[in-house]
């Protein structure tokens, strides 16, 4: 997707994963040894989520480069066997000279039902 065919207010899907048990105890085993798995995912796998989730779905987008994620905001750990939603809304875009533009966005990463578990926004490059 070029910066061009962009519009403020698109809302646009990031795709979705469900936890499975075993990798919230991998992670945790790893990166966090004090959370206990039983309490769902920790924050620093719901934001490894939504990362992964955001760079899978932007690969076919062409050439652009995130710039700044903000405003990071975790509402809930969501427990294993729960999938995660993960959607981007457009809130603004700037051109900047003829090859490139600024998009901000808004990601929010939602359970089944439809709640918020984590959101952020963003500011990335996107060619033109």
């Amino acid at each position: 997707m070029r910066f061009d065919e962009i519009e403020i207010g698109q809302v646009m899907s990031l795709g979705a994963i469900a936890l499975d048990r075993r990798a919230i105890e991998s992670f945790c085993g790893l990166f966090a040894p004090d959370w206990d798995a039983m309490n769902g995912a920790p924050d620093p796998m719901v934001y490894a989520i939504w990362s992964r989730l955001e760079a899978d779905t932007s690969k076919g987008w062409g050439h652009h480069k995130r710039l700044a994620v903000d405003a990071l905001r975790w509402a809930r750990n969501p427990p294993a066997g729960e999938l995660l939603r993960g959607r981007m809304t457009v809130m603004g875009k700037d051109p900047v000279g003829e090859n490139k533009g600024v998009i901000i966005a808004q990601h929010d990463l939602l359970d089944e039902a439809g709640r918020l578990v984590f959101s952020c926004l963003t500011r990335s490059v996107v060619g033109r």
